[in-house]
């Protein structure tokens, strides 16, 4: 048994069987007072036996007879379900000829051939045990008259007689029950199930009476294709006899069963518990009905009262029990017992003697709230012993309640049958007995009941017309009602087209369906109310053309339910023009502080032509309503009359409050002022207060007008403030704002950062460390440190230029940054400044540092003189930038045959003293190309290369007898190809060795690609060509060739285009004064040129080659496109002239000199940055220094301008 409960739990699931438990339980509950008993529980195991082995011997039968299939399952506890499958567990059909019987018998009226079949199975399924047994099948096989006619005559002569009847029809004889009459036997409550089947040909049909009367209506049913009268909860008036009647064609059959209802008891009079006080008289009533009529026992205690102990206060009178003076020795719990054949009826009654004083077990203070002029019940639930007399007051003082208009229930309720507005109050419940008195008190509230004082109309519509329904209510104001709308007494349809409202309900582009009738419910918690309207839905007449336009404004506004701070403003729509109304726009004019001035309120769906406004103080309203269709916005109705909301302290308090120092000894506190109608009513001004941070002062406060701004003057350098400001009127003050912190004003910082130090990563970064300065000092938000450096001076040339000072900004508490972009070999400064909002701190002391050595810049020039059979003589300018100490200088050289293929290559270390170099022992009339470059102890710079041819021997060639100085090509060559990319366009120039009157063409593609080249061809015979419509950010290959010339092209040359910019600056190449310019150039070139090569060819000095000799290292500017690049440090070393040695070499390969840092990397606004890592993120500021032009170091390619003025 379970602990502190009495129920018992009998677990077999580990072990012990079921049939131990077999038996009747009885539950006993005893203590002082007495004991109660349960009712019997009788406990059976489930049984589920298998089925008896059985032959079964097949079924022979003839067309048309019938036959009955025992099923005869076995005796299971409680009874099995039967059915009836075949082997494939298919359910076998059942019809009006075949069905099953209550007692699981399957039922043939007459049989078919479509009935042989060798698996009628019957199965039972005990569902207690969840099993399902399976009896053997039962083979049927049906023999027809056509083959049993057959099988006859096989066996018989031709002179026999013989033939078997056809199938003939017979008239009903019943199969179950048997006989003309039988008896039933049912109990009182229970189900009444009779069963009548019948064979016969055709299959006849079943009808049901009940001799003398009728059967018993909502209670009657029929199963199994009425071969199974079922009658539910039957009573005695259910006696009687039924008959069943079988008929087909040829006649009918019946059969009469007479049913008798026996009752088990039930009660008339249970027995109640029973309170009683000492002296006091009472009884106990035990009275059950049955059939046959039951016997009453009475116990105490759970003993039968005969032996239980007297109890001279007690008497026992049949089904009574009657007391008389008791005393509290009389306690006792008593059972009565009604029993009959078929059962027993068992009830335990308390009864307890005892004095009590009155409880009331009312809640006190219980609100009870009900609709005008309907009842009201006041509950004054109650205890005691003797039973108290309760009494009524209306009131703290009033008198007792009296009369018709209340009803007093016997247990303590307080009813008034019409409750008015007047009948609202508090009422007190006073019980009182002998030994005692109590009182409590609950309170009433009478509400205005809920009324739909504009109820839906009946409306007739075309059929894709809109129509609407109104319901508007009033209700009390206390209770939130909710509204539903029904359709035919049924939900609406879930479709889109029906919008329910606030008051109405809408119904899109109607259609047949929506036909019907509609209802609305209001209902709150204490009331409902309801209307109904009709809708009929009719065909829409033929119409002309829609027009569709803006809807009419609309008119008749109203104001209703005025309020402080709402109000109901309604209107009602104008003509929608064909075109449905979507919204309503409410806009307002405050006549008291914007006359004139309409501002947006809110907007409500189309459907709604009311809506409540919030209102606020001090604002003189009036509204309008500007209906809106697909087609547009109407005009604005004309204005409601004015509201003018009365006056009240701000709601709100002026946001954005700052305090900001504008002066060292200042705090500026400013603030957004309220606007007009914020300000809640006249008089706005604002109490501004303040009070150091973390210094136990009083708050200072001053009153100003309704102004933005207020100077707290005499304030210490940069310390924090609590700051508020809060609105008030002359009604009062806004809430309390929330307090800000603010700063006075800021000052310059009082000390340099210290320890500072350098650690030089390579030659081209540095890493720059100090500590930081303390808070204090800082006098001023630490916004961050600023590196001031600069170059004094380049190691390997001693000479001082202009000092260009750089600056990079590190934000926050940072202690570390990077300095990017240094020269190598050369001796840097820098200090440390810390900066605030103010400005900047003073600088700490200089900190030197070297750069280490780089690899050198290229050669400033390559030139190749003097050619003989065997020698040529190289001359050379040293590194515009060195970047450390010249070790030495490496040649390389390589001679090309007619097919420009290359030879083996041979490598010469040069001394770094070296100017000139002779090299002998070449090959005579053959092509050498030459690279060049220099080292330091870092390693080896760019490269810059040439390429010359030695003379014919002797006897083959004509000695020049002007410019033999001068290496004269031997046949046509196109080299230094240069380009200078922009965005969509790229400048291609090149020089060109060969027969006068060459006619060029330029070919280029995308770089890596397989598509054919593009040619263009160039104009006359010039030495540069701009490629148009390119593709920003693309790489490029290109080549240059010579038509007539064997097609002699030069080498490939790649560039990129520039990526694409957002806004540019207007190109030099497309204006009109440069093409002209362009074209003069290149006309006065071209004479030039021809004028040389007529003096060549008479063998004297021309010009251009003196000018060349003059000349050998001429400045070639590259013309500079606008990158669209944003911050970018440069200074005049970004863009030196290429030197005619330092052209991109032939294999297209650019080298850079120095260090791939590049302040683009690090670029980010003004001021420059690093990040967390130290990672530049700003860029350089300063003036760029005034250096003389040296030698070009990057790969940019030399304008057409420059180049043409490379010949001059």
């Amino acid at each position: 048994m379970k602990p502190n409960s009495g129920t018992l739990v009998i677990n077999i699931m580990n072990g012990g069987k079921a049939e131990a438990y077999e038996g009747v339980y009885q539950c006993t509950a005893r203590n002082e007072r007495g004991a109660a008993i349960s009712n019997n529980i009788v406990i059976r195991p489930s049984r589920s036996p298998l089925w008896t082995k059985e032959k079964l011997e097949p079924n022979h039968v003839r067309e048309g007879d019938s036959l009955v299939l025992h099923c005869r399952p076995p005796v299971g506890l409680p009874p099995p379900i039967i059915f009836w499958m075949d082997n494939a567990f298919q359910r076998l059909p059942q019809s009006e000829r075949v069905s099953q019987g209550l007692n699981g018998d399957l039922y043939f009226s007459n049989v078919q051939p479509e009935d042989s079949r060798e698996d009628y199975i019957c199965y039972a399924r005990f569902n207690h045990t969840q099993t399902i047994q399976q009896k053997q099948p039962i083979s049927v096989k049906v023999f027809s008259m056509d083959s049993l006619n057959d099988t006859i005559a096989a066996n018989l002569s031709d002179t026999d007689i013989y033939g078997a009847k056809p199938v003939t029809e017979r008239q009903p004889v019943l199969l179950t029950p048997t006989g003309s009459t039988s008896t039933k036997v049912e109990l009182r409550g229970n189900v009444l199930l009779l069963e009548c089947i019948a064979a016969g040909l055709p299959t006849p049909v079943i009808r049901w009476i009940k001799e003398g009367g009728e059967l018993p209506a909502n209670r009657t049913f029929f199963e199994n294709f009425k071969k199974t009268l079922k009658i539910i909860d039957v009573s005695e008036a259910d006696s009687g006899n039924y008959k069943c009647i079988a008929r087909n064609t040829l006649g009918s059959a019946h059969h009469v069963i007479s049913v008798t209802v026996k009752a088990a008891p039930y009660w008339i009079t249970a027995p109640r518990n029973l309170v009683l006080s000492p002296g006091e008289d009472g009884t106990l009533i035990c009275r059950a009905n049955g059939n046959p009529k039951p016997s009453i026992s009475w116990l105490a205690n759970g003993v039968p009262i005969a032996i239980a102990p007297e109890d001279p206060s007690r008497k026992v009178d049949g089904d009574t029990i009657i007391f008389s003076h008791v005393q509290e020795r009389s306690s006792a719990v008593y059972q009565c017992n009604a029993s009959n054949e078929y059962g027993y009826l068992l009830s335990n009654a308390f009864v307890n003697v005892l004095a009590e004083p009155p409880r009331i077990l009312t809640p006190a203070n219980k609100l009870y709230q009900v609709i005008a002029d309907s009842p009201a019940l006041l509950d004054c639930a109650y205890f005691g012993s003797p039973k108290p007399e309760i009494e009524w007051f209306k009131g703290v003082k009033g008198s007792i309640l009296r009369g018709n208009e209340y009803v007093f229930h016997d247990n303590g309720t307080l009813e008034i049958p019409v409750a008015q507005k007047n009948s609202a109050g508090t009422y007190t419940c006073v019980a009182r007995n002998e030994l005692g008195k109590i009182q409590n008190e609950v309170q009433l509230e009478i509400k205005d009941p809920t009324m739909i004082i504009k109820q839906p109309e009946y409306k007739v519509i075309q059929r894709y017309g809109q129509v609407s329904f109104e319901c508007i209510i009033k209700h009390d104001s206390t209770l939130l009602p909710t509204v539903t709308w029904l359709k035919d007494n049924d939900e609406l349809p879930d479709d889109d087209r029906f919008l329910v409202g606030k008051d109405n309900l809408t119904i899109m582009n109607v259609t047949d369906k929506d036909d019907g009738t509609y209802t609305c419910i209001v209902n709150t918690t204490l009331d409902s109310v309801s209307a109904s309207a009709v809708l009929t839905v009719v065909a829409a007449p033929p119409t002309p053309a829609i027009i569709y336009a803006r809807p009419n404004p609309p008119f008749d506004l109203e104001l209703t339910g005025q309020l402080e701070r709402s109000i109901d403003l309604s209107w009602i729509p104008g003509d929608e023009n064909n075109s449905p109304i979507t919204n309503f726009v409410i806009e307002y004019e405050d006549a008291l502080h914007e006359p004139g001035v309409w501002h947006y309120q809110t907007e409500v769906p189309g459907t709604q032509t009311t809506v409540q406004l919030k209102l606020s103080p001090y604002v003189n309203y009036s509204f309008r309503v500007i209906a809106v269709n697909k087609i547009g916005r109407s005009q604005p109705s004309e204005p409601s009359e004015q509201y003018l909301t009365k006056s009240a302290s701000p709601d709100e308090n002026p946001a954005n409050v700052q305090g900001i120092g504008s002066e060292p000894d200042n705090l500026v506190i400013t603030w957004e002022p309220l606007k007009g109608f914020q300000s809640n009513g006249p008089g706005l001004q604002y109490k501004v207060s303040w009070r150091q941070k973390d210094v136990d002062d009083e708050w200072t406060s001053v009153i100003v007008a309704n102004v933005s701004k207020y100077i707290v003057s005499g304030t210490p350098t940069f310390v924090p403030y609590e700051i508020k400001v809060q609105a008030l009127n002359d009604l009062g003050y806004a809430p309390e704002p929330s307090e800000v912190i603010g700063h006075s004003g800021e000052d310059l910082p009082m000390v340099a950062p210290g320890n500072v130090q350098v650690h030089v990563i390579n030659s081209t970064l540095a890493k720059v460390h100090w500590d930081p300065v303390p808070l204090k000092t800082v006098r001023g938000h630490l916004q961050g440190y600023k590196v001031y450096y600069w170059k004094v001076q380049s190691l390997s040339r001693r000479s001082r230029r202009h000092v260009e000072k750089k600056i990079l900004t590190f934000r926050g508490n940072k202690t570390f940054g990077m300095l990017p972009g240094l020269e190598p070999y050369s001796s840097y400064k820098l200090n440390v400044r810390v900066v605030n909002g103010k400005g900047e701190g003073p600088a700490s002391p200089d900190k030197v540092f070297k750069t280490p050595e780089g690899v050198p810049s290229s050669p400033s020039f390559l030139k190749i003189t003097n050619p003989t059979l065997d020698s040529l003589t190289l001359e050379w300018g040293s590194p515009t930038h060195p970047n450390g100490v010249l070790t030495s200088y490496t040649l390389k050289f390589q001679p090309i045959n007619n097919t420009h293929e290359l030879g083996p290559l041979v490598e010469i270390r040069i001394p770094a003293n070296e100017s000139s170099l002779i090299l002998k022992n070449l090959n005579y009339s053959t092509r050498y190309k030459f690279y060049f470059n220099a080292q330091t102890s870092v390693g080896s710079g760019s490269q810059i290369t040439e390429e010359a041819v030695t003379i014919m021997d002797e006897a083959g060639i004509l000695r020049p007898a002007v410019g033999a100085g001068k290496v004269q090509p031997l046949y046509p060559r196109i080299r230094n190809v240069t380009t200078a990319a922009a965005e969509t366009y790229a400048n291609i120039s090149w020089e060109y060795e060969g027969p006068d009157h060459a006619n060029f063409y330029v070919e280029y593609g995308v770089a890596g690609s397989k598509e054919d080249w593009k040619k263009e061809i160039v104009n006359g015979s010039r030495s540069f060509f701009v490629l148009k419509g390119l593709t920003p950010g693309t790489a490029y290959k290109v080549r240059v060739g010579a038509e007539g010339l064997s097609g002699f092209r030069s080498s490939e040359d790649v560039f990129e285009t520039g990526p694409a910019m957002a806004s540019r600056q207007v190109d030099i190449a497309t204006q009109g004064w440069f093409i002209g310019l362009m074209c003069a150039v290149a006309l006065l070139i071209l004479i030039l040129l021809i004028v040389c090569f007529i003096r060549r060819n008479k063998g004297g000095k021309y010009p251009v080659k003196e000018k060349e000799d003059a000349h050998a290292d001429p400045e070639i500017q590259p013309m500079k496109e606008d990158d669209g690049t944003f911050g970018e440090y440069s200074d005049a070393e970004d863009h030196k002239p290429l030197k005619k040695g330092s052209r991109t070499p032939s294999d297209r390969t650019v080298k850079k000199e120095d260090s791939d840092d590049s302040l683009v990397d690090y670029g980010e606004g003004v001021n420059g940055q690093f990040n967390e890592d130290g990672s530049f993120i700003g860029q350089y500021s300063g003036k760029k220094e005034k250096e003389p032009a040296e030698g070009n170091e990057s790969s940019e390619a030399p304008s057409p301008v420059n180049a043409m003025n490379s010949f001059v």
